[in-house]
């Protein structure tokens, strides 16, 4: 019982944090199952199944506030995110964890960085590359990162609402519900299925209670994120991503 719930609190810290700053569950959820004694495929696998109830949670809020309405950028997401996230659990197999995991982490800080000294990025709405091209360039991106989405516990779905707001000018709080409904939805879904395919197992005694910490904190995360606006979204997002790509080297 006890173990439920000091699982339950860092699920929903976690996922607070994440549907706020617009991705990082994995920064806490994830080391917690790890700790707990789950194997790292076992672990990924359950965080990512636990996060698709984050993204029900966070796009409920976001739906209820109209920020989701761009149906060929849904589509986008979508299609390019799911192939993405099935090669990248078969073609992650192929690169030492080690190595993959540096890239990232440097590049998430870099992200950090990027975003700490931009002062004016995602503060407002502002759509751009909306045609067949600019879908085509921004979809080849988005493929990109969900290759490491299939293959990596947190800071991918930073990615993803950085993509959001520099290619296709979206604010903090748009580029977040769209992360959440396709990548926290879709995306981890697909990824959890694919790594069910080639053999992890999931530890499903530990679902229920993950799943509700991931569905509340991500309501309430998201209604935060509604509450305060741009600017406060962009100071999380940063400290979010730094905090991620620290986490990445030193794990």
């Amino acid at each position: 019982m006890l173990d439920q719930i000091l699982l339950f609190i860092a699920s929903f810290i976690a996922n607070t944090m994440s549907a706020f700053a617009g991705g990082g569950a994995g920064l806490v959820q994830f080391p917690v199952l790890i700790l707990f004694g789950l194997p790292f495929t076992t672990a990924l696998a359950t965080h990512k199944i636990a996060t698709v109830a984050l993204g029900i949670g966070a796009s409920y809020r976001h739906i209820r506030e109209k920020n989701i309405s761009d149906i060929p950028l849904l589509i986008t997401l979508g299609v390019f995110g799911t192939i993405g996230s099935i090669a990248g659990t078969y073609i992650i197999v192929q690169i030492p964890d080690q190595t993959a995991q540096l890239i990232l982490g440097i590049i998430t800080i870099l992200l950090g960085l990027y975003s700490m000294f931009k002062k004016d990025i995602g503060q407002n709405f502002d759509p751009k590359n909306r045609d067949l091209k600019g879908y085509l360039v921004g979809g080849i991106i988005l493929l990109i990162i969900g290759i490491f989405k299939g293959s990596f516990s947190s800071g991918t779905g930073l990615f993803v609402t950085i993509c959001l707001i520099q290619w296709f000018g979206l604010d903090y709080k748009r580029a977040i519900a769209y992360t959440f409904l396709m990548v926290g939805i879709l995306w981890n879904g697909i990824a959890a299925m694919s790594l069910g395919l080639i053999g992890a197992s999931i530890q499903w005694d530990w679902l229920p209670v993950l799943l509700a910490g991931s569905l509340l904190g991500g309501y309430v995360g998201a209604h935060f994120a509604n509450l305060k606006g741009n600017s406060w979204i962009k100071y999380a997002f940063t400290a979010v991503t730094l905090l991620s790509g620290i986490s990445l080297l030193v794990t």
